[in-house]
């Protein structure tokens, strides 16, 4: 992948409560936008896989969101909100003057997408949903469903440190730590830019809009469910999602059913992460929707 590559350019971007740091790869007309997941990881893990794109034709530009890496971290909790966020992607777009955009989601970037998408329709070319879902409250119990398969013991343990808000327990961090392997990377030693963001992750975004961890959400973004309005997203849509992700095939199969006008693919050897677990074939994938849309 392209760990190693330098951005050719970077900026900073004004947007309400600060500035954003923007890193773009590559030049022309064919403009790949992505949004990383979180919320409130730096976006490293998606800028360092996503970045090999510039050599295949398409400027890529990535940006940490307000909160995250190198771009402003504000005290104020009420700015990390999905309107907002929305507002900040158009900022993006517009102080770069990228026209219309291929938008790539991954995770929670796939909801604050889905939501551009919907606000903003006319400035988006295609829409790559990666590792997403359309409906939080369904992605909570498919990530129930996975935690079961820990055993009764294990989430009778692990519910009872989220009761008590003491989810900083050794056994309770040892079992979300397995979950991750199982669901967010099976890659054995996990590569430098992903261990990077959540190294860097800011959890009073994170724990704001999601929780003290992906398995346990009681943040603002609980109630999200955008299944019903996803008839209304008609450009070219590309679902990704990995066989054991935690974000599951399920998630991808719903949203699948309310585009109408989507394709989707699932990486049997991958969990949360594809372009890390199988990197070629994730970007093989992702230059084929991309060029035909061009085509």
């Amino acid at each position: 992948m392209s760990e190693e590559r330098q951005p050719d350019e970077t900026c900073r971007v004004a947007v309400e409560g600060g500035e954003v740091a923007v890193y773009s790869y590559g030049a022309g007309e064919r403009v790949l936008l992505c949004l990383h997941g979180g919320p409130g990881l730096p976006c490293d893990y998606v800028r360092d896989s996503h970045s090999v794109m510039a050599a295949h034709g398409y400027r890529v530009v990535v940006y940490d969101q307000l909160g995250c890496g190198q771009s402003d971290k504000p005290d104020d909790t009420a700015l990390f909100n999905v309107p907002r966020y929305v507002e900040e992607v158009e900022a993006v777009r517009t102080a770069l003057g990228l026209g219309r955009v291929h938008l790539l989601g991954q995770s929670w970037g796939t909801w604050l997408g889905t939501e551009y998408c919907l606000k903003y329709p006319s400035n988006v070319a295609s829409y790559v949903i990666a590792n997403g879902s359309g409906s939080v409250p369904h992605t909570v119990s498919e990530m129930k469903r996975l935690r079961a398969a820990l055993g009764p013991e294990t989430v009778a343990m692990m519910q009872r440190y989220e009761a008590q808000g003491t989810t900083d327990h050794p056994a309770y961090e040892a079992a979300v730590t397995i979950l991750y392997r199982r669901h967010l990377c099976r890659v054995d030693d996990w590569p430098a830019p992903l261990q990077r963001s959540l190294d860097g992750i800011n959890m009073a975004v994170y724990g704001t809009m999601w929780g003290p961890n992906e398995f346990c959400c009681v943040g603002t973004l609980k109630d999200w469910d955008r299944l019903a309005d996803m008839a209304r997203i008609t450009v070219p849509c590309l679902i990704v999602s990995g066989l054991h992700d935690e974000l599951t095939p399920e998630g991808a199969m719903l949203m699948q059913e309310a585009l109408p006008n989507a394709e989707s693919i699932v990486f049997p050897n991958s969990s949360h992460t594809p372009f890390f677990e199988e990197p070629e074939a994730y970007i093989a994938a992702l230059r084929d929707f991309l060029d035909r849309q061009e085509g």
